[in-house]
């Protein structure tokens, strides 16, 4: 299965990011025919503060149900190219407060999954910036796998991926796949990106896929830097594609007779002792 990875530079204009989002599914499309597209994280909405996020919130339709412009733009690129989209994620209008919340769409624009950001970033950055994302988020509390092209897919979001027992935890579920949709800081993407991804790969025998943010954007007159370097590692841990900076996106495809053989020669789940 050949899945891309789209790296945006989105700001706190939604229909902007949208237009940009397709543009770069529309590229992905003609170059590399990918069976599944992956986006960033909140990619309709980065910066702007509590009114910028509050424009772009969405109130998510019950399943089969008309739901706001992202989501109709994501089950519409489904439908439109026969493709998987896992739409990163969006922000959900929830009950008295805001979900950084994953869509999945099939082939037919249906929706197969949706995943709640589990860990919320709340945490001093080395330059000393504070991120406080339960101020306006509530936190997920369920585990969500989904299938599509005959691959088993975990979701997670961004922070989550510094709690490997989220993984561990996919991964008994069936996990082949799992996804990382993120806008993960400059200050601590330059050093703990990557490697974090590739442990996470090595520790749980899957395929870590990573839709990331790049560039700069505004937040309540500062600017902000996200890293970017979207990229795809395999089961052994290689990085196997990966974005450069700027707008793009990296193809890769995911061969399920590795992830077997790396599983049987280290059957590191059959072993385990603890947890």
């Amino acid at each position: 299965m050949r899945v891309s990875v789209l790296q945006m530079n989105q700001g706190s204009d939604k229909p902007a990011n949208i237009a940009q989002a397709r543009r770069l599914i529309e590229g992905a499309l003609e170059a590399d025919r990918p069976q599944m597209v992956s986006l960033p994280e909140t990619w309709t909405n980065l910066g702007g503060g509590r009114e910028a996020r509050a424009a772009a919130a969405e109130v998510l339709p019950e399943p089969g149900g008309a739901g706001g412009a992202a989501y109709e733009f994501l089950r519409e690129v489904a439908r439109g190219a026969g493709i998987h989209v896992h739409g990163g994620s969006i922000i959900e209008q929830g009950e008295g407060r805001f979900f950084n919340t994953t869509l999945v769409f099939d082939p037919t624009g249906r929706e197969i999954a949706r995943y709640r950001k589990i860990h919320l970033f709340d945490i001093t950055g080395p330059d000393g910036t504070g991120y406080r994302e339960s101020a306006l988020y509530g936190g997920g509390e369920s585990l969500v796998t989904f299938e599509a092209g005959g691959v088993t897919f975990g979701c997670t979001i961004c922070y989550d991926m510094r709690f490997p027992e989220q993984y561990l935890a996919l991964r008994r579920r069936g996990a082949e796949a799992i996804l990382v949709p993120s806008n993960f800081t400059l200050m601590t993407g330059k050093d703990h990106w990557e490697v974090l991804l590739r442990a996470r790969a090595i520790e749980s025998q899957c395929w870590i896929i990573a839709a990331a943010s790049h560039g700069s954007y505004e937040e309540r007159g500062a600017m902000r830097q996200v890293y970017g370097h979207s990229l795809v590692a395999d089961p052994w841990g290689h990085v196997v594609a990966k974005c450069s900076d700027g707008i793009g996106w990296a193809t890769a495809r995911l061969d399920r007779a590795l992830t077997a053989r790396v599983r049987r020669d280290m059957p590191v789940l059959e072993h385990r002792r603890l947890a």
